[in-house]
């Protein structure tokens, strides 16, 4: 397969990128750091560089870096610092999938293209009945008055859910919800479940960044997989040792 990411050179990203390549596939990354890059991908004969910023390439270069893709995968994020989480752009992730969706769609591929999202346990798939405390409610208010990256995160994956829908001919999405982000040089025992089985304010759970960038290579490269949660914001956890 032929898969483009954004945001590899971030803590899951790099691990989605590793893992792709030791299974064989064809990687294009749009990076601005290449050398951020882990050192032993960097050469990979399997590995294409694009160095950008994904919002400052154009329509027909973006149309360009995608055409013939076979899946496209989010790991975008925004910087703990004050600059990553209050300075610009403030609609990195919202406006990275729209417009990578809408280059997919530009080059009218004949077999939908995937789209995974990495997103978070702390946006609530409305297409389900996801019920939350009170208490809970507040404090995700509070969270979309006092940090932008929380409203991108949750506005990037209404974007799949609402524009590119369940129906459409091009592009088909999934978005993964991982809880607490921790470190882990493994990939250990996972477990996926349509909603949260927790609440991610008041009892979040864990799971590693390989076991996120595990659950999205799976999701790209098995078919039956992707099939089971298309269109859908599955969670994910680590399981407890």
């Amino acid at each position: 397969m032929k898969i483009l990411i954004v945001g590899a050179t971030g803590a899951t990203g790099r691990w989605l990128v590793t893992q792709l390549l030791e299974n064989g596939h064809t990687v294009k990354v749009i990076v601005r750091s290449p050398d951020k890059l882990p050192q032993t991908i960097q050469n990979h004969p399997n590995l294409s560089i694009i160095q950008a910023a994904v919002l400052d390439l154009s329509e027909a270069d973006l149309a360009r870096h995608v055409k013939g893709c076979n899946a496209v995968a989010s790991c975008l994020g925004h910087n703990v610092s004050f600059k990553g989480m209050y300075g610009h752009p403030r609609r990195l992730v919202t406006d990275a999938t729209r417009r990578l969706c809408q280059a997919i769609k530009a080059n009218r591929p004949a077999t939908p293209t995937k789209f995974v999202l990495m997103n978070t346990t702390g946006n609530r798939n409305r297409d389900l009945d996801e019920p939350i405390s009170f208490a809970q409610k507040l404090v995700i208010g509070l969270l979309r008055l006092v940090l932008p990256p929380h409203v991108d995160n949750e506005q990037a994956a209404e974007y799949l859910r609402t524009t590119i829908g369940q129906q459409d001919e091009m592009v088909t999405w999934v978005a993964v919800r991982p809880d607490g982000l921790i470190d882990a040089e493994q990939v250990t025992a996972y477990e996926i479940h349509p909603s949260p089985t927790r609440s991610a304010i008041f009892d979040a759970g864990q799971v590693s960044r390989i076991n996120v960038a595990h659950f999205m290579a799976e999701l790209i490269t098995n078919n039956d997989l992707f099939q089971t949660w298309q269109g859908q914001m599955p969670v994910i956890y680590s399981q407890a040792n």
